[in-house]
């Protein structure tokens, strides 16, 4: 098939309201700011921008839950073709990549997914280059725990994301803590069940930062991914207090969203990584979300008015 006859069938598969939302001049400078690009190339470009400014990058290509072993495999390639780019950038030791589970084939298996997720591993260790596994609905948690516990001892160069508002989640910071495994603590942004997930922010909040507490002072290079002020600062002083050098962990924050802040923690000598969502599946990246936590359509347009 063409690239146009495929483009063609694309847009034909969308609805009303997407065809809407992504030819509104309303709507476009909303996405631009929040996401990287279309395509790797305009991702690289802004990549390489927030690098020279002292800031490092993870990429994300949008897309997940591939429904066929072709999608999948077509989905792993394109993991390995950010990994190439990445490893010729004179500036690769800045940039690591982020991956979903459920675009190398999750949803058909775990033999055939953990094959995939070697080979994409394989390649990024060429160049050094760590691979973050991110965290998605509690219906992957454990398995994706698991695939960590079988796949790290062989191959280092990757880590995971916790959720801080998952049950179990303080169980799982001290599985892997005991691996080694490089951490990304969030709070989470899908929907979950009051028996899975904490219902109250306040309880949320004071999870994420007992999960950190533990990371920052026993784990391996944690990530503390959040734009929440009040923790940061808490964070900070803890780390102080523990004689915790700021070079044994980072801050992670959304390409987008309050860049001021950004731009402070880097001056006070903090390591500063920027989360880089690209790609044309932008729209269902955005509304499930928002659909999904209303919450976020608040601290999105509060972001607009802080840098």
């Amino acid at each position: 098939m063409s690239l146009a006859r495929a483009l063609i069938l694309k847009t034909a598969a969308l609805s009303p309201i997407e065809r809407f939302v992504r030819k509104s001049f309303l709507f476009r400078p909303l996405v631009r700011r929040f996401i990287a690009g279309d395509t790797l190339d305009e991702a690289i470009r802004e990549s390489e921008n927030l690098i020279q400014s002292g800031l490092m990058v993870t990429l994300d290509n949008l897309g997940e839950n591939t429904k066929t072993s072709d999608e999948a495999i077509q989905a792993k390639n394109t993991y390995i073709d950010i990994l190439s780019r990445i490893a010729a950038n004179p500036q690769r030791d800045q940039m690591n990549m982020s991956i979903k589970l459920t675009q190398c084939g999750f949803d058909l298996g775990d033999e055939f997914t953990e094959k995939n997720f070697r080979e994409v591993l394989e390649v990024g260790a060429k160049s050094n280059t760590f691979v973050r596994v991110d965290m998605e609905s509690s219906d992957y948690t454990e398995r994706t725990i698991q695939m960590i516990e079988r796949v790290f001892p062989d191959q280092p160069n990757t880590g995971t994301v916790l959720q801080s508002y998952l049950h179990r989640a303080i169980d799982d910071t001290e599985r892997m803590i005991a691996l080694g495994v490089r951490i990304r603590v969030v709070k989470g942004a899908y929907l979950e069940p009051p028996e899975v997930a904490l219902p109250k922010k306040s309880d949320v909040d004071a999870q994420y930062v007992e999960m950190s507490k533990r990371l920052m002072k026993r784990g391996n290079y944690p990530a503390i991914a959040t734009h929440d002020e009040a923790i940061i600062n808490e964070l900070k002083a803890f780390a102080k207090a523990e004689n915790i050098d700021k070079s044994r962990f980072e801050f992670q924050m959304l390409f987008g969203i309050r860049r001021d802040l950004q731009k402070s923690l880097h001056d006070e000598g903090y390591n500063v990584r920027i989360y880089m969502p690209y790609g044309d599946q932008w729209y269902p990246y955005f509304t499930r979300r928002l659909a999904e936590r209303p919450a976020n359509s608040l601290f999105i347009l509060k972001s607009l008015f802080k840098g």
